[in-house]
């Protein structure tokens, strides 16, 4: 059980067992309830045989979770022994640490993620009785046949007479999913689910994910805008860049329903919103603050570009061609439109040199190119958003030693930076308003809406972003979203 003492071996000197024991801990920190496993167990009855199991999971470096007796004979006991591990090798190294255990066979190992997984995450369900022929008659034909006639001649009820008002296509080519790359939209699918439960969960929307079996600009664009009637807003997800500028583009043109994509506007919002918060424990402003943001893409462009439109001056963007500065005309033309707007001190060179001096990392790049005594460069407060996931661009722990404030988009440190933060209000706040568009000065009270869930009280350096189950977070961001106007 997690707090129990760790054996060790008899052979071992008192040096070698503290390792050993640190180590375990070390281990056991890191683990993830996405690598959790139930191993079910076949042992005899002698009592000692739990300690055994749960000492032998910790010495793995994993997490008991919870140990049941499922049955119970009087020569054996069956038991599932649920744990956490860090990665698939880590959960088979604790699997094999039970089976050498005397007396302990391993009948069944089962991935609780894989099992969650089974059948899909979402279903269609109706929201009316359909009991009898006379509920048969109203939802659907004849009494159906007139309420389509009513839409018809009357376009603008279909939001209020139909799924339309409520619903959301999650879409995406499968090039960018996660931080697996272009794996296509059959394995892009499990992700999209995921999406679409959360939107249900956190804002009530129905959302469905649409897999397209093309990367093709105009193909995506064209089958979007012909599906877009059953739909009141337009989820991009997972795209990858720069084709997703020129989709996203596209449609909102063409699209009277407001398109976001999230892995653009919806990581800004919730950055630009951490951020307020972090600059407010070094008692520092955007305005006055220097920025170093590793990365180019999607990501790390509508970050820029929220910045700036919030008010920040000192963006410097480094990416693999270096710092993008506006003379360098060997920039592809994405890349050299950013150079345009930022880097006022006109600075040249790597990472290195953009960190040098700067306030604020942020990082939506890739893992570990930020060397930690790097951050020791930055100014004397400073604050560290290392954002790639599941690998940051600097371990978080060592960076934790010297920032002020470190966030990451993991779940297993403070100040995770969580696009669910945003997007379920972002689409909350659209649907209800029956926007046709989503506009910059809608992202910034959204960021500004869930900095002021964390009240004065509450702020400091390990806590500058709210959690994304605290119940406040979907209706202030649709709120802030509605704002002023509701067009």
């Amino acid at each position: 059980m997690p707090g129990m003492p760790l054996s060790t071996s008899d052979d071992q000197t008192p040096d070698q067992a503290a390792a050993t024991r640190t180590q375990s801990i070390q281990r056991a920190r890191a683990t993830t309830g996405s690598y959790s496993i139930t191993v079910r167990l076949h042992t005899g009855t002698d009592p000692a045989v739990v300690g055994q199991l749960a000492t032998a999971v910790s010495n793995a470096g994993g997490i008991t979770t919870a140990l049941d007796i499922v049955e119970s004979r009087h020569d054996r006991l069956v038991i599932d022994l649920t744990c956490s591990a860090s990665n698939g090798d880590h959960a088979n190294e604790v699997v094999d640490a039970l089976r050498v255990i005397p007396g302990v066979s391993v009948h069944k190992v089962s991935d609780r993620t894989f099992l969650l997984h089974l059948g899909g995450k979402i279903s269609v369900e109706p929201t009316v009785a359909l009991r009898t022929r006379d509920d048969l008659s109203m939802a659907y034909t004849p009494g159906v046949g007139r309420v389509s006639m009513a839409i018809a001649e009357h376009p603008e009820d279909v939001r209020r007479l139909t799924i339309k008002g409520n619903c959301v296509a999650v879409v995406t080519d499968g090039s960018a999913v996660l931080g697996l790359g272009n794996i296509g939209p059959y394995a892009a699918l499990p992700v999209m689910e995921g999406k679409a439960a959360l939107f249900k969960r956190f804002a009530g929307i129905d959302a469905w994910p649409i897999c397209l079996d093309t990367q093709d600009v105009d193909e995506i664009v064209r089958t979007v805008e012909i599906i877009a009637p059953g739909f009141g807003g337009i989820n991009l997800e997972d795209i990858a860049a720069p084709r997703c500028f020129e989709i996203e583009a596209k449609l909102r043109a063409r699209l009277d329903i407001p398109v976001f994509h999230d892995d653009q506007h919806g990581t800004a919002i919730v950055v630009l919103a951490a951020l307020r918060n972090a600059l407010r424990c070094i008692d520092r402003s955007l305005a006055d603050a220097r920025i170093a943001v590793s990365g180019a893409g999607a990501a790390g462009s509508a970050i820029v570009q929220l910045l700036l439109a919030a008010g920040a001056h000192d963006v410097v963007v480094w990416d693999k061609e270096g710092i993008l500065h506006r003379d360098d005309t060997t920039l592809p033309p994405a890349k050299l439109a950013l150079a345009g707007r930022t880097n006022p001190r006109g600075i040249r060179g790597d990472l290195h040199d953009a960190v040098r001096g700067a306030d604020v990392f942020i990082g939506v790049s890739a893992p570990n190119v930020l060397h930690p005594e790097w951050i020791d460069d930055m100014a004397p407060k400073r604050i560290v958003f290392a954002l790639a996931n599941p690998d940051p661009e600097v371990d978080i722990a060592e960076a934790s030693k010297r920032a002020t404030v470190v966030a990451s988009g993991r779940s297993d440190y403070p100040n995770q930076i969580n696009n669910v933060l945003a997007f379920p209000g972002v689409f909350r706040g659209l649907l209800d308003a029956r926007a046709t568009q989503v506009t910059t000065e809608m992202l910034i009270r959204a960021a500004d809406a869930i900095a002021s869930v964390v009240g004065p009280e509450q702020l400091n350096p390990n806590y500058i972003i709210p959690s994304v189950f605290d119940p406040d977070i979907a209706k202030t961001v649709a709120a802030a979203i509605v704002g002023p106007r509701a067009d």
